[in-house]
């Protein structure tokens, strides 16, 4: 049963590859934040940090040199070759990698176990959802929709594709990043997202509520009573899969 559902919606329709870049993906963020955890708690077998000489090596470097590789290497060889799958894992592999040092590239600074590097956390849940939403057969903005009708309703699916897109920029621009990008795959969530309040920081609050003192005190008391429902949940599931910050002091 399983091997037949796997070969009827991974094999055959030519996913292998993308499932295979998942799994590397999945497992090296696994992998390494295990490791980071026993190198935190200091269990004396298992090994520490990779140095040269008094130069930590982060494995952002490793990730970067796996997904140079892999690149060069899934460009270089056949379709048809069985290495395109190892190319495929190891640029997995070198994903999970990078993103999970995600926060200190984006900081120029080393911030894993501070509040900053839950950032890194949050970007590869991310990334490996969007991943298994196309592996799962979901289109980006439905593109591919358009080449199946004629005429009139071409052009309406068009219409349809470019309110779709306009969403998803206008919840982005909301400060709605992470529902913003779900809705990429699901045009109901990004109209809901460019249609509700923005976020009072948002690029858009700053434009169009400054001039509008009601609307950004609702933004501001809406935000409020959402972080105050959601973010201990959210900050939960962040320290339950990355592990928590270190406290200050």
């Amino acid at each position: 049963m399983m091997g037949r559902f796997f070969w009827t919606e991974i094999v055959t329709p030519g996913k292998l590859q993308l499932f295979l870049v998942l799994l590397g993906m999945i497992f090296s963020f696994l992998f390494i934040r295990v490791s980071v955890r026993m190198i935190r708690a200091q269990v004396r077998w298992w090994p520490g940090n990779v140095s040269a000489g008094d130069l930590h090596v982060h494995h952002v470097v490793f990730g970067v040199l796996a997904m140079v590789v892999a690149g060069v290497a899934r460009f270089a060889i056949a379709d048809v070759s069985p290495l395109g799958n190892v190319a495929a894992v190891l640029f997995g592999i070198g994903t999970g990698l990078v993103l999970d040092e995600f926060a200190l590239i984006l900081h120029l600074e080393d911030v894993y176990w501070t509040e900053a590097g839950r950032a890194s956390v949050t970007v590869t849940i991310l990334a490996i959802l969007l991943t298994l939403f196309v592996l799962a057969g979901a289109v980006p903005l439905d593109v591919d929709t358009a080449s199946q009708y004629e005429n009139t309703a071409r052009w309406i699916v068009v219409g349809l594709i470019t309110v779709h897109g306009l969403c998803v920029a206008v919840a982005l621009l909301k400060g709605k990043l992470q529902l913003g990008l779900v809705g990429v795959f699901f045009m109901p969530l990004a109209m809901a997202c460019a249609i509700r309040l923005a976020k009072p920081t948002s690029p858009w609050a700053r434009r169009w509520y400054g001039d509008r003192p009601r609307k950004l005190a609702r933004a501001e008391r809406r935000h409020a009573r959402n972080r105050a429902r959601w973010e201990p949940w959210r900050l939960r599931l962040l320290d339950l899969v990355g592990g928590a910050p270190s406290k200050k002091g």
